[in-house]
């Protein structure tokens, strides 16, 4: 029983050793993509804020709307024009 047990831990280091050397292999070839994807995620970090705190945006664009309201009916058609863009290439995908 011990010796099976001694090749079986034999095996798992060698195994870790493996899977070691397969993460370093992997984050060369990720190295040059590091930055765009940490600004993809930087993105969607916001993309997240922005959706979770709708009272906060709703809020922004009330002020803007009574400050500058030629500004806010041009923020409007562009968001509208935005979401009917992103709607449609999520339909696609």
């Amino acid at each position: 029983m011990s010796a099976s047990l001694s090749q079986l831990q034999l095996r798992q280091k060698e195994l870790q050793e493996v899977a070691v050397l397969e993460r370093l292999e992997l984050a060369i070839h990720f190295q040059p993509l590091k930055k765009p994807l940490s600004w993809a995620d930087k993105g969607l970090d916001a993309i997240h804020f922005v959706q979770d705190t709708p009272f906060l945006w709703t809020s922004i664009f009330a002020i803007l709307a009574h400050f500058k309201p030629k500004l806010a009916s041009k923020v409007l058609a562009f968001g509208f024009g935005a979401l009917k863009l992103a709607r449609g290439v999520k339909n696609l995908i």
